[in-house]
């Protein structure tokens, strides 16, 4: 559910451009059409669409409005500019997807979880391995780590659909920022026994350290993607000097 006004308006405006509804280097209706429809303020549609902005989707030219610069034909599957679930990414791509649960436990960190995740030595958690399937290609592997005394009530059941749907919808948890660190790793065993590599001997590896409305890292994720289908798009602003 949309969390303000001019989030609403984002998320319909985006849902358009996805759609074609606003197309490729089109411009998209004026504040005036756009205030008209929404019943809103100007400064609330203006929020809606500096959001837009800062993600790549449309940009502001003087003299003709805000013009819309994504494009559906060489846009990436995920983004490093959003918290995105696969869920949500798959549903947004229209792609055939499916998560299988390779292993669901639940654990205390010792030094070495501490170390990888950042979680405090003696911490509860969840640890979820998922195969994520795209098309019938096996192509990443995540590997969750949930803070128990936040993500509470996490099932396998669960794990197989949206943890984020879970988290956001049920819990009623606020997710706010996500810090990722993004490398190129040799593959595992584990890697080679459940990914289409191709051949590849390593894969690109993205750890995520997850943050809610009261600044506490509740999750840390590291997903590990065939280089197959791995390709990231950033969107970048020049600064006025």
């Amino acid at each position: 559910m949309p969390k303000t006004k001019y989030d609403g308006i984002y998320q319909e405006l985006q849902s358009r451009i996805f759609d074609g509804t606003y197309a490729y280097q089109q411009t998209i209706p004026s504040e005036t059409m756009l205030t008209s429809e929404f019943g809103c303020s100007r400064n609330t549609v203006r929020r809606a669409i500096e959001m837009l902005s800062s993600e790549g989707f449309v940009q502001s030219v003087h003299g003709k409005g805000v013009i819309v610069i994504y494009d559906a034909e060489k846009h990436s599957i995920f983004s490093l500019n959003r918290i995105e679930s696969f869920t949500e990414a798959s549903v947004r791509n229209n792609l055939d997807y499916v998560t299988k649960v390779l292993l669901f436990s639940e654990l205390e960190t010792d030094e070495r979880i501490s170390r990888r995740t950042g979680f405090p030595v003696g911490c509860e958690i969840y640890y979820i391995q998922r195969l994520r399937i795209i098309d019938g290609s096996p192509l990443i592997i995540d590997h969750n780590y949930f803070r128990k005394d936040i993500v509470k009530g996490l099932t396998k059941e669960i794990a197989k659909g949206s943890i984020y749907a879970y988290i956001e919808g049920k819990l009623g948890i606020v997710i706010t920022t996500t810090k990722r660190v993004i490398r190129v790793e040799p593959i595992t065993e584990h890697d080679e026994k459940y990914l289409q590599l191709d051949g590849c001997n390593c894969v690109a590896a993205i750890n995520n350290s997850t943050y809610n409305s009261n600044g506490e890292m509740f999750e840390f994720t590291q997903s590990r993607h065939s280089p197959k289908y791995f390709e990231f798009h950033e969107i970048s602003h020049r600064s006025s000097i």
